[in-house]
């Protein structure tokens, strides 16, 4: 149940890639998907914290600096940059680049907080970085060098998230860290989204899902809305489930799959196709990503798409937080 908890999160999570791109495509800039994603993702965590967990509620003041740069920058910024690379790169080939924050972490923990990093981390790197030149066809520029960019700047967003949270927030379950994050990233974000022009029509639109669905249509709002459930926090519950029933290297190795439905995804959905080198590229790259997930010592499982702490937090007991609330 642990792996299938496990891959079924990862199909979400890698699926939505897709999901965002024609949300993106369809009229949406990527601050606005942005903006419609953390907000919903925090309203259903706060409204699930309100049943199971008030107590979450009741933010120490000296966790709110870190749950600011959490938010801001691992949140807001991250799924920004996301949007923003699948905007001009292959859904999955944006993921990829995003997940390079595994290699950063490995290699961060390694250098500057002395944590124990096992040989293979090095073995990862190489796999990685040949992998990605040959993804990127460096030979022929065939990638778009802004996208790139793009995906490399969710890599470190993501690798800040992570390097500041299991650092300093091991008191704080990953639910309520969902909700306070991105409630930040959503009060971010909403200056520049300029949701206040929004209409009714700006939803109930008829959009095509374009590529090999283009004949299909739907509202707007049904996109943005599985964007926020099932392609964001349906996905986090799942991941949490495999956490509790398998070892932490086990669950992030799963996870990683992510690439894999990202990339299948776009390709039967959206008709986005590697040539031959770039798919032998891409696999290389997730072997060493696979490689690099159990190379630390430390029990944290990298969730890219949301930036999720998955360490060795658990969720609060459903029965001690009923009779509590009582």
């Amino acid at each position: 149940m642990g792996y299938l908890y496990a891959f079924l999160a990862a199909f979400l999570f890698g699926a939505n890639g897709s999901v965002s791109k024609v949300i993106i495509e369809s009229g949406f800039s990527a601050i606005q998907l942005t903006q419609f994603r953390v907000l919903g993702a925090a309203i259903i965590s706060g409204v699930v914290l309100l049943v199971i967990d008030r107590r979450s509620f009741a933010l120490p003041a000296k966790q709110w600096p870190v749950i600011l740069i959490l938010g801001i920058v691992g949140v807001a910024m991250l799924q920004a940059t996301y949007a923003f690379a699948i905007a001009l790169l292959p859904v999955g080939i944006a993921l990829l680049l995003e997940y390079m924050a595994v290699l950063m972490v490995a290699t961060v923990a390694f250098f500057f907080f002395k944590e124990k990093v096992r040989l293979r981390l090095w073995v990862a790197i190489g796999f990685v970085l040949a992998g990605l030149a040959v993804v990127a066809e460096i030979w022929a520029s065939s990638l778009n060098p802004t996208g790139v960019l793009w995906g490399l700047a969710a890599a470190v967003a993501l690798a800040t998230y992570f390097l500041v949270g299991e650092k300093q927030l091991e008191t704080i379950s990953p639910l309520a860290l969902s909700f306070w994050t991105m409630s930040v990233a959503s009060l971010f974000w909403a200056p520049f989204s300029g949701w206040w022009n929004f209409t009714t029509e700006t939803f109930t639109n008829v959009v095509s899902l374009q590529g090999n669905l283009d004949e299909v249509n739907l509202p707007i709002w049904v996109l943005v809305l599985w964007n926020a459930t099932m392609g964001s926090f349906a996905p986090f519950l799942l991941s949490l489930s495999a956490l509790k029933r398998l070892s932490a290297t086990a669950a992030g190795i799963a996870a990683t799959s992510e690439i894999v439905f990202a990339f299948a995804a776009a390709w039967l959905w959206l008709g986005e196709q590697l040539s031959f080198l770039q798919s032998l590229g891409a696999s290389i790259v997730l072997g060493g990503i696979v490689i690099a997930q159990s190379a630390r010592s430390s029990d944290v499982v990298v969730q890219a798409d949301l930036a999720l702490e998955t360490g060795p937090i658990v969720l609060p007991d459903l029965e001690e937080s009923e009779k509590l609330g009582e």
